[in-house]
């Protein structure tokens, strides 16, 4: 932890610059309701359409030439990223993905042209699978969120917010693995110390959340959910996603899978965007008052790579069904 600076944050800016980074900013429709600003950073106009890409590409960059090939486990985004970096590499690479993974997101990665694995129920069963490529094969294995050159990929995206918006006094961020959460914290507080930083997860199968207020990391079970991307555990070896969450994230807050429909229907309605539900968790936090905003927010939106059908259905209110959970449809505004 000690060794995890600012300055590696700004070296991985270098890394990803013209590539991965200044990703656009821009106000809400919804600020009005909220009573102040909010602004939204588009990380949906990455080229793989996700955040994931910076970390991916960070890490990647700074890879041997002699390197054999790389390999990860992934809920669909990060292995996209990690695909499309070592294409540009000419690497081989080889994903590995959980039962629960979305079609959409396996067939996004193969598109990059990696070999993907599809390995058990779990991100822990896949991330087996990579550490045995690692340890058998010679590949490297790129972690979703606990790799330094990783975090510090995602990291940037906390410079690029306070830089541009140097009023901001709070940035809602989607918690998953911590990668991106524990980055952007660091990030943002290393340059205003004042700023709020607040992760926000669903409430089903929050490992991060859950490790946070055991105070060490633990094993949750994987449910379906409309924010598939949040989904996984954080390892119970993590050494550094967890106590970056744990020492610069001033709280986690939950939102329901209700509560996560009614943000995508309202980033679509409202902002006209096209956005995975774990990309609605900030805006779902605000409209159901979990989080009240207090001055000029920020919110990321992490990604646009989600099964069209699924969107369709949400914003026709119709029920969505996951696993043993039913979703109420509803349409907007009713």
């Amino acid at each position: 932890m000690t060794d995890f600076t600012l300055s590696h944050i700004r070296e991985a800016a270098g890394r990803i610059a013209g590539v991965a980074d200044a990703t656009p900013l821009v106000p809400s429709a919804l600020s009005a309701r909220f009573g102040h600003e909010v602004l939204l950073k588009l990380e949906i106009a990455q080229p793989i359409g996700a955040f994931k890409l910076r970390g991916a590409l960070s890490a990647i960059a700074a890879l041997p030439a002699d390197t054999v090939g790389v390999t990860c486990c992934s809920t669909g985004n990060h292995g996209r990223g990690v695909a499309y970096a070592a294409r540009a590499r000419r690497m081989q690479a080889v994903i590995c993905m959980s039962r629960l993974a979305p079609e959409a997101k396996v067939a996004g990665v193969r598109a990059l042209g990696a070999e993907v694995r599809i390995i058990g129920d779990s991100q822990d069963e896949a991330q087996a699978e990579a550490e045995r490529l690692a340890r058998e094969e010679g590949l490297v294995d790129i972690s979703p969120f606990d790799d330094p050159l990783v975090v510090a990929g995602q990291g940037t995206i906390g410079l690029e917010l306070v830089e541009s918006r140097p009023d901001l006094t709070a940035i809602l961020v989607p918690l998953s693995g911590g990668g991106l959460a524990g980055g952007v914290a660091f990030a943002a507080k290393a340059l205003n110390p004042a700023i709020r930083v607040v992760g926000i997860t669903m409430d089903r199968g929050a490992a991060m959340h859950a490790s946070l207020r055991a105070g060490y990391p633990v094993e949750v079970e994987e449910v379906p959910s409309l924010a598939d991307s949040l989904g996984g555990g954080i390892g119970l070896a993590n050494r550094l996603s967890f106590p970056l969450c744990r020492d610069h994230l001033d709280e986690t807050i939950l939102v329901t899978e209700a509560d996560i429909y009614r943000a995508m229907q309202a980033l679509y309605y409202e902002d006209r965007i096209v956005c995975e539900g774990a990309s609605s968790v900030g805006i779902a936090a605000m409209l159901t008052g979990k989080f009240k905003a207090e001055g000029t927010t920020a919110t990321i939106i992490t990604g646009r790579n989600l099964d069209m059908t699924q969107h369709a259905a949400i914003m026709t209110g119709q029920d969505i069904i996951l696993g043993d959970v039913t979703v109420k449809g509803e349409s907007y505004g009713a």
